[in-house]
């Protein structure tokens, strides 16, 4: 009941437009703040008055494959606001190398100074997606959040936050409490699947052949979850007959498909086990977030799924993992907002703002949001 009031809530939240809408015009400063993932681009112009923190103008949600390139997303968003911003803050998944960022799972690719150029923009800053998210979750924006487990003493302790997103491909970083607050962006997804003698390795062997490199992304993303069952139809010789991530997750949920149900049971196992490693690698004493839409849209299957007994399935460790909180949160808007959130604190009135302990930072309950298409 609990997680069908939170998505209530998040769905009404997100239909309604601008509370207090910004004109772009009105404002000394703008900014493009921009979220890319391999499915959708999420956009936000932040507009900002004189000595205030900026504040959402507008807000889009974008296609990646309806679109040649992502300048032309970009462009496309300008145009129809009529506003010229001059700097863009651009969260993605990947890493930035040669001034091109390195990610597989993108329709195109996007080479940094080649948008500067063509968007005639002053300047063009990077950070990785789940980056942006954990400065979004650092700043209180997942208070929507889900609790899908409570820590076993009354009150967690404060410290390190592991973030953790599953999607086109899987994403992780860590925020770091302090003045100013920090956060490690990660390539974890790229470490090598841990598979149990059992099922789990019946399914890595139909993945890989021997003696190859085999991630968590390969098993802990959309497209993860169709590799995972149609590995388990194989194993059950049985024809696999769901062709899309989502469908698999439907038929699971719904409880049409046994197969698409058991790949969303070892789904939920490897996501366990992986959100505890990072735990402990980084000493996660303020918890886990896992964000995703579909992520969100399974509360209630992830709580009598193995996830949270994969968890704390950690020899010794147990105790510590024992009093870690997991809470699930929607990506939705709070990559860009995060992305939004880092350039103000990083790049905009530096100067004017040290030593201010009453600085202002973006409001997140300002604004609220479209839904995906």
């Amino acid at each position: 009941m609990a997680t069908t009031a939170l998505l209530k809530a998040s769905s009404i939240r997100q239909r309604s437009v601008l509370a207090n809408p910004v004109p772009a015009n009105s404002c000394d400063d703008s900014f493009l703040a921009a979220d890319i993932g391999g499915t959708h681009a999420r956009l936000a112009l932040m507009t900002r008055a004189t000595g205030q923190a900026p504040k959402v103008a507008a807000y889009r949600i974008y296609r990646c494959a309806d679109h040649p390139h992502l300048e032309d997303i970009i462009r496309c968003f300008c145009v129809e606001l009529e506003v010229q911003p001059r700097e863009l803050v651009l969260a993605c998944a990947g890493y930035v190398h040669a001034g091109s960022v390195i990610n597989k799972n993108l329709v195109w690719p996007v080479l940094l100074q080649n948008m500067k150029q063509q968007l005639a923009l002053d300047h063009v800053w990077f950070l990785n997606d789940l980056q942006a998210l954990a400065y979004a979750v650092g700043h209180g924006a997942a208070g929507s959040a889900a609790v899908l487990k409570v820590p076993m003493a009354r009150e967690a302790q404060a410290g390190p936050v592991v973030v953790i997103g599953p999607g086109t491909g899987l994403g992780a970083a860590v925020w770091l409490p302090g003045q100013p607050a920090r956060v490690i962006a990660t390539e974890a997804g790229h470490t090598q699947l841990a598979a149990r003698v059992g099922r789990e390795q019946q399914v890595l062997a139909q993945l890989a052949q021997p003696n190859t490199h085999v991630s968590y992304e390969t098993v802990l993303s959309g497209p993860g979850l169709h590799r995972i069952y149609t590995a388990l139809c194989a194993i059950h010789d049985r024809y696999p007959s769901l062709h899309q991530p989502s469908a698999v997750t439907q038929a699971a949920l719904a409880g049409r498909d046994e197969i698409a149900h058991e790949a969303l049971t070892l789904f939920c196992g490897w996501l366990g086990s992986f959100a505890a490693d990072l735990s402990m690698l980084y000493g996660a004493t303020g918890g886990v977030y896992l964000a995703g839409g579909f992520l969100f849209q399974m509360v209630e299957f992830m709580r009598s799924s193995p996830l949270l007994e994969r968890f704390l399935d950690k020899g010794v460790m147990r105790p510590f993992l024992q009093n870690l909180p997991i809470r699930v949160m929607d990506h939705g808007h709070h990559g860009v907002m995060g992305a939004a959130s880092w350039h103000w604190n990083t790049h905009i009135d530096t100067d004017a703002r040290m030593g201010d302990e009453r600085k202002p930072c973006i409001d997140f309950n300002d604004a609220v949001f479209s839904p995906d298409l």
